[in-house]
């Protein structure tokens, strides 16, 4: 198992924005944690990945406790994150900025900057090596946090919301890189609200709502779950799709 989160809370004076949540990754697979907004998976994204201390809990990396060591730890032995607001360095080029990623793992320049460049062709990236980040679009500065995270060399890698803003067309492209992501032998932990893409791209799907994982299952077993349609469309949407569906197949 590559990761293993066992009872994880975080409590903000007296919200728990996460309460007791427990998952597991296996290796080789894409799992997806989905809810509502405000439900707190970017909070539990924090907490396992070191950014935020839980309160309670454990975090298992590849078999080793890892719950409270600092984020540059927790990086070097092959977790990392990306963000859902993209801060890449303005001033930086492309190319730069995947470097600074490739540093972590190559201390010689010349290496780094090829693993940079192969990084960027891995994301649709290589033809926009010279560009300064600052002049990317919203989609193009997805692309450069995804390509900085990959190029640390990671074995598990945690996407926060990196399909927020772009264009179906977009999403695709992303959708594509994600499952070569995959393929290259790297795990992956998603957050996303872009349902199609986490029903196309998900292994497993775990749901959080109000802090609780409330659902786990895979994307079918997910999406007909009745406690994951309230939290998403309110009480009683489910007996009211149930009572639509029988409207309709009696009509």
């Amino acid at each position: 198992m590559m990761l293993k989160v066992s009872g994880l809370t975080k409590i903000f004076g007296g919200l728990r924005a996460v309460d007791d949540a427990s998952l597991s990754v296996d290796a080789g697979r894409i799992v997806a944690l989905i809810g509502p907004n405000g439900a707190g998976k970017t909070t539990l994204f924090a907490c396992i990945a070191g950014f935020m201390p839980a309160n309670s809990g454990r975090v298992e990396f590849m078999g080793e406790d890892i719950t409270g060591l600092p984020v540059h730890q927790i990086a070097r032995r092959g977790m990392v994150r990306t963000f859902q607001i993209t801060q890449p360095f303005a001033k930086l080029t492309v190319h730069e900025n995947i470097a600074v990623g490739a540093y972590q793992r190559f201390k010689h320049r010349d290496e780094a900057w090829a693993h940079a460049r192969a990084v960027a062709e891995q994301v649709g990236m290589g033809h926009m090596l010279d560009q300064p980040a600052a002049d990317l679009t919203v989609a193009g500065r997805k692309r450069l946090e995804l390509a900085r995270t990959l190029a640390t060399g990671p074995k598990l890698l945690l996407l926060d919301e990196v399909m927020a803003g772009l264009n179906p067309s977009e999403i695709g492209e992303i959708i594509d890189i994600i499952r070569k992501i995959r393929d290259s032998g790297v795990t992956v932990l998603l957050i996303e609200h872009v349902m199609h893409a986490v029903m196309s791209l998900s292994d497993d799907i775990y749901v959080l709502s109000y802090g609780k994982i409330i659902a786990h299952g895979s994307p079918q077993e997910v999406v007909a779950n009745t406690a994951v349609i309230e939290a998403y469309l309110g009480r009683g949407a489910a007996q009211q799709m149930a009572n639509t569906s029988q409207e309709v197949n009696h009509a």
